[in-house]
């Protein structure tokens, strides 16, 4: 079979129109046309390393089972870093028949020119006379997943522009299939779609940005995929909803999104911990910081040990430090000495140093000098709320040093306005608990309290109550989060019922009289 050559010079290959790229189409359909299944064995390593997934994939399908669908998109990552446009069209090329239309839009997604598809061609020129008589067509899955790569392709390469409108086809094909062997990719895929409109200008919190224009489709997808009861779809889809509102300060439509949905049970560790960030931060806005402390705790928790994840540990820590400083706790020094968090929470560090001691000026320097960190976590709002944190500890830490100090002194040390304010403060602080100690207004002093035996409260089986608490909570997401094969039970069921009527024709044979007891038993010797 003689490889087709060709070079293209007409005036529409150099330009950017319409007519270009009907006439690059058509140079990619005549390549392929030149091309049948390949020998894999034979193809780059890292085709066949993509190749071998398709295994997988072919697997899920067979079994009905999405843990070998799982398996196939956890190699990703270990992918992504050797992805070219010569591997991709390779694979394309090994896998498509000439005909198959998907091969053309993949191909074009890739842009690459018709002699570096025409190089591809002839390094495969063997395994094309080999696997010339193969026309099975590829399953709807692997198309998926290979649009999948081209999606980490783009977004890695910061094509964009392009990336948004591959997507945004790939998606409409996933919601016109409707197959539930699909659920792991459409997931993976929605996720890709929504990251590419992020990076298109104007970039949020702009009112413009495009991330507006995608949240009718989000929301369509959800209800989609509420009602096909795909759950790795609704809990992508969700978490992606939640950041998309997070991210032009829509606070309010995604306290209103957490209200009227239920996030799935069963869905993916990865999903629950980006989830219970985002409602972290909305409880966070909105001065719910208990219940914005549980949520953060739980995603620090199950974020991934390894080091692809590092950046949500960090985004996560950091924000679960400032809720614990804006509730009054002070974060334990355990947590800036891990490897991963040393240097990212570096400023950090240097705020609660500033928070536990009281310094006032210290904090706002220290504010004032990482703004731009700040406001780049996503913090800085939070932060500047901690003012009062600040003067509060203060007074805390006063009134341990001293049984009695003046208002006066108070106003000198904390870097008050006046006596009147430092009175005001003081009082607000006993109020809420902070400090046990009176005013003496007259006298203009204050007076501490003698601290009793924190043992003598109930303080401590509360802490251990809370610790039991969490324990038991981890065991029962460990149990929810366990995947077993899809439709297992009925395999059983199918068993144990032909395990029922091999019993029944049994008996009845017996009574008819056509098999002996003995017969029936086997070989038995008794006792």
């Amino acid at each position: 079979m003689a490889t087709v050559r060709f070079a293209c010079s007409c005036a529409y290959c150099t330009a950017s129109s319409q007519q270009g790229r009907m006439c690059r189409t058509f140079m990619i359909a005549t390549s392929l046309a030149a091309i049948k299944y390949l020998h894999p064995h034979s193809a780059d390593p890292v085709a066949k390393d993509i190749r071998i997934n398709f295994t997988l994939l072919e697997r899920a399908v067979a079994q009905f089972d999405a843990r070998f669908t799982l398996r196939a998109l956890r190699s990703i990552s270990s992918l992504r870093k050797r992805l070219t446009d010569r591997v991709l069209c390779s694979v394309i090329v090994l896998t498509y028949s000439p005909s198959n239309p998907t091969a053309r839009v993949l191909m074009e997604a890739v842009n690459m020119d018709g002699e570096a598809i025409q190089a591809v061609v002839a390094q495969y020129k063997e395994e094309v006379q080999q696997n010339k008589t193969n026309t099975k067509e590829p399953i709807p899955e692997i198309d998926v997943y290979i649009a999948i790569l081209i999606q980490v392709y783009l977004y890695d390469a910061s094509d964009f522009e392009d990336g948004a409108d591959f997507s945004a086809t790939l998606v409409d094909k996933i919601r016109e299939l409707n197959r539930r062997t699909l659920d792991s990719l459409a997931a993976k895929a929605y996720f890709y779609f929504s990251l590419f409109h992020e990076e298109l200008d104007p970039k949020p919190p702009s009112k413009q940005s495009p991330v507006i224009d995608l949240r009718g489709k989000l929301l369509a997808a959800l209800r989609s995929a509420v009602l096909r009861k795909d759950q790795d779809t609704q809990a992508s889809v969700t978490t992606l909803l939640l950041r998309n509102y997070l991210s032009t300060a829509d606070i309010t439509q995604a306290d209103l999104l957490v209200s009227q949905t239920q996030f799935p049970a069963n869905a993916p560790n990865n999903q629950v911990a980006r989830y219970l960030y985002y409602l972290g931060r909305i409880r966070a806005i909105q001065l719910s910081y208990t219940e914005a402390h549980e949520h953060l705790i739980s995603a620090t928790r199950k974020s991934p040990t390894n080091s692809v994840a590092t950046g949500f540990y960090q985004a996560s820590t950091k924000l679960l430090i400032v809720v614990e400083l804006l509730m009054g706790d002070i974060p334990e020094r355990a947590v800036f000495s891990q490897p991963r968090l040393e240097r990212a929470l570096e400023p950090y560090f240097r705020l609660i140093q500033a928070v536990r001691i009281g310094d006032l000026q210290g904090f706002l320097k220290i504010v004032q000098t990482f703004s731009s960190t700040f406001h780049r976590d996503g913090t800085y709002t939070l932060i500047l709320r901690l003012r009062q944190n600040v003067i509060k500890t203060g007074i805390r830490m006063l009134s341990l040093s001293y049984s009695r100090i003046s208002l006066r002194d108070i106003c000198i040390r904390l870097g008050l306005e006046s006596e009147e304010s430092a009175e005001y403060i003081v009082a607000k602080a006993i109020r809420d608990g902070v400090i046990e100690a009176s005013i003496d207004h007259e006298k203009g002093f204050m007076q501490t309290k003698q601290a009793g035996d924190v043992y003598a409260t109930r303080e401590p089986g509360e802490a251990f109550h809370e610790r039991i608490r969490a324990c038991l909570t981890l065991h029962d997401e460990c149990v929810k989060a366990m995947r077993y094969p899809m439709n297992q039970h009925r395999l059983e069921l199918k068993n144990a019922q032909e395990a029922r009527e091999r019993e029944r024709e049994l008996a009845k044979e017996i009574q008819e009289g056509d098999i002996d007891e003995d017969d029936a038993g086997g070989d038995f010797d008794g006792l």
